[in-house]
């Protein structure tokens, strides 16, 4: 087997080593203080509890080229053009393509299709063999989602084939953007738009306010054709901005939690009820994290493994029964998605076991290929790499015309596309093609030139960090007392979000009396504990096992405060993220 990897540790010696580091002094907690809380952890998060009503979003003028673009729309709606949606095979390119169809056909658009490409017969984005597929349909237009700033040469054969080409995309833009008839891209150079970190969702959303706007000021609304409330698909963009990971700054916070409220208050769209019905959660008490961990996983799983038309298919329809089904689906390949990432996650950690050592530590970055990955899973497995060994990772699968893709995932504070990009200007013509920001990327190269590859990577990641190996580092919002681990203040927690990435969940640390411990599910730590002056209470460390014969009588636990739903009863529990050693000791 070609790994392709300098040995890191045996996985058995335990993870990357990990850093609890306090945000503040921690602050106390008595009965009725709830809502203090909630404002210290806001406030240390660079926010506030502030209104999070839709009119505080940022207005959609702010957007370059969102003028160009709403003017051909708006021109294709009333002239009953053609439009073809080109999106992403993800959960932000599927949420993205389904908002884009509804709304479009929302404001009058007569003639409106899509194209998921497959991954594994096409890759990423609009390439020229994308658009021989979709010059069939014979578009007047290709709107594309999460997708296209990379895509010059497909680009360029729409132009020829006298396809115009609408751009919108969130991804870092290369040093020219393509000949389309508009590009609409929070991240482009001249775009003074405050928020850089929409989703490709997200941008859909403003393109078809800017639409809708351009289509009011020319009297295209009346009683036969009423203006849409575009906020009915908040729950597509609260989705498809949790699944894409992107930072939940103040705007993102808005858009995610509007869409929350309408999953919660029975208003998602039946596709999405159908897969929190299928996830066992109750869509009346989703938070993000439920987007995140119970919905995106099932709706991507369509385009890890096959087709994600079906996802989409499920995103629009309006028939709950055939929602339903769709959602099954879903969920069994969802469970076949999980068969084979542990099956890949247990040969890699088997080939890493194995491996000889030079040293004690990793190098500062994984880079790792086995014939027979598969090419929808290597992000996953790059996630896990990067999990447990705190580097950056690139898993690679090799595509039908023998060539390797690959799937990155990055740590903070280093752009893994920026990383790339740094190895193709060092070795011109190495890597085909790559695209992505600041936390995942994807690529190709030949076969021949994996290794060359590597060592190329692995040379940039090391002159980025130099000789200190990276520690993750676990921000705790201190200590929470005894008589505070109650049901009332992990619900206020639970809903106090919208909670993500760069406004992330609360994490508390303190001492414990360990008052039961047991290993349930072979892989996850059950314990019994009780922190001073409080009552007995549940933790759950998940993929903790392992660390049973570190329990002793006392022990110090980082942990979230969540609710354990069973069986219609309600707990406060505390979910284990680490077993650190106090402040101060480590």
């Amino acid at each position: 087997m070609d790994h392709g990897l300098p040995s890191p540790p045996d996985p058995t010696r335990g993870r990357a080593p990990v850093r609890l580091v306090r945000r503040a002094a921690p602050g106390g907690l008595l009965p009725g203080e709830v809502e203090a809380l909630c404002e210290r952890l806001y406030r240390v998060r660079g926010g506030t509890e502030a209104d999070l009503s839709l009119a505080g979003l940022h207005p959609f003028t702010d957007l370059a080229g969102i003028d160009a673009a709403a003017e051909r729309l708006a021109d294709l709606i009333q002239r009953g053009g053609s439009i073809l949606v080109v999106g992403d095979y993800d959960a932000d390119g599927a949420t993205g393509s389904a908002l884009a169809v509804l709304g479009l056909r929302a404001l009058g658009a007569a003639r409106v299709g899509y194209l998921i490409p497959s991954r594994f017969a096409f890759g990423y984005g609009l390439s020229p063999a994308v658009v021989e597929v979709a010059a069939r349909e014979r578009p007047d237009l290709i709107l594309t989602v999460d997708n296209g700033m990379a895509s010059h040469a497909g680009v360029a054969r729409a132009n020829a084939l006298g396809i115009a080409v609408l751009i919108t995309d969130h991804h870092l833009p290369g040093p020219a953007m393509p000949e389309a008839v508009a590009v609409v891209n929070p991240n482009r150079s001249d775009c003074p738009f405050p928020s850089k970190h929409l989703a490709g969702v997200g941008v859909v959303f403003y393109v078809l306010a800017a639409t809708r706007a351009r289509l009011r000021g020319s009297n295209w609304f009346g009683a036969a054709r009423p203006e849409p409330n575009l906020a009915e698909w908040l729950d597509l963009v609260a989705l498809g901005t949790v699944a894409d990971v992107v930072t939940l700054d103040r705007n993102n916070r808005i858009l995610v939690e509007q869409g929350l409220r309408r999953i919660r208050a029975g208003r998602g769209r039946p596709g999405l009820r159908a897969l929190f019905a299928v996830a066992g959660r109750d869509a009346a008490r989703i938070t993000a994290r439920d987007l995140a961990f119970a919905v995106a996983p099932r709706l991507n799983a369509a385009g890890r493994l096959t087709d994600m038309s079906l996802g989409v298919e499920c995103l629009l329809t309006e028939d709950p029964a055939q929602a339903l089904a769709m959602a099954r689906e879903l969920d069994r390949l969802n469970g076949e998605r999980r068969l084979i990432e542990g099956e890949m996650k247990d040969q890699a950690e088997d080939l890493l076991a194995t491996l000889s050592l030079d040293g004690t530590e990793p190098p500062p970055a994984l880079c790792l290929f086995a014939p027979g990955w598969h090419q929808g899973i290597t992000g996953l497995l790059a996630a896990r790499l990067r999990e447990r060994y705190h580097r950056p990772a690139i898993a690679f699968g090799e595509a039908s015309d023998g060539s390797l893709r690959g799937s990155a995932r990055s740590i903070e504070g280093l752009h893994i596309r920026d990383l790339i990009a740094a190895v193709d200007r060092a070795h011109p013509g190495l890597i085909e093609r790559f695209g992505g920001h600041a936390m995942a990327a994807g690529l190709s190269l030949p076969r021949a030139g994996f290794e060359s590859f590597r060592e190329a990577f692995v040379d940039v990641v090391r002159h980025e960090l130099g000789e200190t190996a990276p520690v993750r580092e676990l921000l705790s919002d201190g200590e929470l007392p005894g008589a505070g681990l109650t049901l009332a203040t992990a619900e206020r927690l639970r809903f106090a979000g919208p909670w993500g990435k760069g406004f992330p969940e609360p994490l508390f640390d303190g001492p414990f009396e360990v008052l039961a411990r047991r290993v349930v599910g072979e892989k996850h730590l059950r314990l019994r504990v009780r922190a001073p002056g409080g009552s007995p209470i549940d933790a759950i460390g998940f993929q903790l096992a392992d660390r049973i014969a570190d329990i002793g009588p006392e022990a110090h636990l980082a942990y979230r405060l969540d609710v354990n739903d069973y069986q219609g009863q309600r707990t406060p529990q505390l979910v284990v993220e680490h077993l650190p050693s106090p402040p101060g000791a480590e």
